[in-house]
């Protein structure tokens, strides 16, 4: 749906591996004063190491800094920015208002994600001085503009000329298992893990890491989960350390020692 009284943006991400880069798509439309229909599609590079998710906000936030330089913009009363992730639709609200209040973590205390995205949406859509609306659209549906964003977005990630966005440190896994969230069920045990990726969080200022459980004895040995601390570990390091009962924030409560041998055992 095009609407006449908006400026309309459809914006999508791209990512692919081997190397880790991703790319935005973004497409404005409007209504001329002759009634009929104008796109203009924007074209950026992509960026290194970067995640879906990551480059659909990053669309979205370019988007708004590029739709400040449109004269159309003096002609319309809002803008509507049409997306296919839902999260990005269900908690740019979110982003606004309620994060920033609680230091940018959610209701079970676990930090936001991408929050310095997020917050970079949050800015981006105050200054433009236009109502913004974000909504969700099917992806890779009929929808042509949809579909344009998409292969736009494809484009600038095979040119990710532009630094990640974060910076993650990452040591290869001993597991052959890939991450899954909630694999390893907390329940305030002590354990040895692996740390395989290190990640500050500025806003939220705590550690996000990306661990593969080595004691044997335990029954999640090599499961590969997320957790978060307020201490700093080293990736490519083995812990012994005890986490949390909340599955709902994944912490690491304790840290008792670095494991300098292969001491899996705990």
């Amino acid at each position: 749906m095009i609407y006449e009284d908006a400026l309309n943006i459809y914006t999508d991400g791209s990512s692919f591996q081997k190397p880790r880069r991703g790319g935005v798509g973004i497409r404005f439309i409007w209504i001329d004063d002759s009634s009929n229909e104008v796109a203009k599609d924007v074209n950026h590079s992509g960026y290194k190491g970067a995640t879906n998710i990551q480059m659909e906000i990053q669309a979205c936030v370019l988007a708004l800094k590029e739709a400040q330089k449109l004269d159309v913009l003096n002609r319309v009363s809002r803008i509507v920015i049409f997306t296919d992730l839902q999260l990005l639709a269900d908690n740019y609200h979110r982003a606004m208002f309620t994060w920033p209040k609680n230091h940018w973590r959610g209701l079970s205390g676990k930090p936001i994600d991408n929050a310095e995205q997020w917050r970079d949406l949050s800015r981006a859509i105050k200054r433009i001085r236009k109502r913004v609306e974000i909504e969700w659209v099917k992806g890779h549906a009929k929808d042509i503009h949809n579909k344009a964003v998409d292969k736009i977005a494809r484009n600038s990630a095979q040119h990710a000329f532009n630094k990640p966005l974060t910076v993650v440190n990452i040591r290869r896994k001993l597991t052959s298992k890939s991450v899954e969230i909630s694999s390893v069920k907390l329940m305030g045990q002590r354990v040895s893990v692996r740390i395989i990726t290190s990640e500050y969080l500025r806003l939220s200022r705590t550690n996000k890491y990306k661990y593969e459980v080595i004691s044997k004895s335990s029954p999640f040995r090599g499961n590969v989960d997320i957790a978060y601390s307020s201490e700093s570990l080293k990736r490519g390091h083995n812990y012994s350390v005890r986490f949390n009962k909340d599955t709902r924030n994944p912490t690491i409560e304790k840290v008792f020692r670095e494991i300098i041998r292969r001491d899996d055992n705990v």
